[in-house]
C-alpha cells in the first residue's frame, strides 16, 4: 500500500475541515469519491482523519509547546494540519519510523505550501522526535 496518497487525501479533508468548517464525513466523502485509492488507502486516510481529529487538543498543545516566540493557531493552515497530521503518525504508528512521517510532512509542505513552510516543518518534527527518542 502506498500511503502517500493516503496522506495527501487526509491533509485535504483536515483542511477542509479546519478552514472550511466541513464536518468529518462531508469532506472524506467529497474527497475519496474521485481518489483512486484502493480500500487499504482509503481506510488508512479515514483512519488518520478521525484519529488526528480525536487526539487535535493534544496535538496542538504539543506542537505549541515546540514553537518560539510563535502561536500555533498563526500558522498557516497547511502548515498546521501537516503537522498535526505528522505529528499524530510519529505517536500513534508504530509501524511507521518517525522520520518517514517527518518526509511526508516536508513534501506535503513543498506542495502545498513552499520551501520555507517544508524546512519550518521539518525542524519542529525533528525537534519533537529527538526529544521522545530520548524518553520524553
Amino acid at each position: 500500500m502506498k500511503r502517500r496518497l493516503s496522506r495527501e487525501c487526509a491533509f485535504k479533508a483536515l483542511f477542509m475541515i479546519d478552514v472550511g468548517n466541513n464536518n468529518q464525513e462531508g469532506a472524506l466523502d467529497y474527497l475519496l469519491k474521485d481518489a483512486g485509492l484502493s480500500e487499504k488507502e482509503q481506510s488508512y486516510c479515514v483512519n488518520l482523519v478521525k484519529g488526528v481529529l480525536s487526539k487535535k487538543k493534544e496535538l496542538d498543545e504539543i506542537l505549541s509547546g515546540y514553537l518560539v516566540n510563535w502561536q500555533f493557531d498563526r500558522l498557516a493552515a497547511a502548515v498546521r494540519n501537516i503537522l498535526r497530521l505528522a505529528l499524530y503518525e510519529m505517536l500513534y504508528y508504530d509501524d511507521i519510523p518517525p522520520l518517514v512521517s517527518i518526509n511526508e510532512a516536508i513534501e506535503l509542505a513543498k506542495v502545498y505550501q513552499d520551501n520555507e513552510a517544508a524546512r519550518f516543518v521539518n525542524g519542529i518534527l525533528d525537534k519533537i522526535r529527538k526529544s521522545t527518542e530520548k524518553g520524553g
